[in-house]
């Protein structure tokens, strides 16, 4: 069987609560909804691609559900992993990226550490859903996770020997509140875009 280089599982089925349950598959920069921006960023790549979530009717892409739906990120990787064909490099992301088409090639860039490279923020925070992880290294904690339902992230991939990545300020941000998106730029669906 060939392996691939990389492949993506891109998480876009969260609640949006503190968006007040908005889609943050829809929400929008510079009139182009995130998950568009995130999935055109992927192709350019050459990164074969799950999106986890509802399904939303987009032709010749890939989906995928945590079962339960709604059980949370970890599950949710789970998911995205079993709908991924087998790859060399993992990447685990977030929809609610408005930065991701310019952090990507430079996560694509960056060095490996024994297990891949995970983005950290100014604060020193590992952000999960920004990161490079190498396939059987993640696939592994995937199978080591007994139940991965209503399980933080972290659970699965905090025990990993993760290589820190920093980006340039504001290219790791993402976008969970109303004062978030304003930061961003973001259009909340129904708003006009900017």
């Amino acid at each position: 069987m060939v392996t691939a280089r990389a492949g993506a599982v891109l998480l876009a089925g969260g609640a949006g609560s503190r968006l007040g349950g908005v889609d943050k598959a829809a929400l929008r920069l510079d009139g182009v909804a995130l998950l568009d921006r995130a999935l055109a960023a992927l192709a350019g790549a050459g990164v074969d691609v799950v999106v986890v979530g509802p399904p939303r009717g987009l032709p010749g892409v890939r989906v995928a559900r945590e079962d339960p739906p709604g059980s949370g990120p970890a599950a949710a990787v789970v998911a995205g992993l079993g709908a991924l064909p087998p790859v060399e490099e993992v990447l685990l992301l977030a929809v609610d990226l408005p930065r991701l088409p310019e952090a990507l090639p430079l996560l694509l860039a960056a060095p490996l550490g024994p297990d891949g490279a995970v983005v950290v923020d100014a604060d020193g925070r590992r952000q999960w859903l920004l990161g490079r992880y190498r396939g059987a290294a993640l696939r592994a904690a995937a199978t080591a996770l007994d139940y991965p339902a209503d399980r933080p992230l972290r659970a699965l991939v905090g025990g990993l020997d993760l290589a820190p990545v920093r980006l340039p300020a504001g290219l790791e941000l993402d976008v969970d509140t109303v004062a978030d998106a304003r930061r961003a730029g973001v259009s909340l669906p129904g708003e006009e875009t900017r």
